[in-house]
């Protein structure tokens, strides 16, 4: 019999509310807007010699911690090919156009973000890169793989899988 175990986190405190706006088909561009992010994760592994893949607990405070610097934040994209995020450290501001917009954020207000567009799909990317940056060997140790989803609008889910 082959078998196959995970690990699955979804839990009220995993919330973090944000705002953003992205760009679609070329040249459209949403206004800026906000949502109650949900994320949910799946970690898959082998059993440990405790019976379980992974310590919840390592999980849990490792995605909250991820949830917290992203909660009441602008996210902003630094690697789309059109917008402009620039940091004007003088004026502890954030400076975004796109086109004819023009909008300025206090810095403090933003999360920058090296990716292309705040999609869902791309932010939940983003957070399996952060989580792996943790380096934290109760996690690096027991995952083989990681589906992590945020929901942007109550079952509006963009989902991330790979190979941890």
């Amino acid at each position: 019999m082959s078998e196959r175990f995970s690990v699955l986190l979804e839990k009220e405190q995993l919330i973090f509310s944000a705002a953003h706006f992205i760009t679609f088909a070329g040249n459209i561009c949403e206004s800026l807007h906000g949502h109650n992010y949900r994320v949910r994760c799946e970690v898959f592994g082998k059993l440990d010699e405790n019976g379980y893949v992974v310590d919840f607990i390592a999980l849990r405070d490792a995605l909250n911690g991820l949830v917290r610097r992203m909660d009441h934040k602008v996210l902003l994209p630094t690697l789309h090919p059109e917008i402009r995020v620039q940091v004007d450290d003088g004026n502890d501001e954030v400076l975004v156009t796109y086109e004819q917009r023009r909008w300025v954020f206090p810095y403090d207000n933003c999360l920058l973000l090296p990716i292309a567009n705040t999609t869902a799909e791309l932010i939940a990317r983003f957070m399996i890169s952060e989580l792996k940056a943790i380096r934290d060997d109760r996690l690096d140790q027991a995952i083989d793989e990681i589906t992590l989803g945020v929901d942007e609008n109550e079952g509006q889910w963009g989902v991330c899988h790979c190979v941890w």
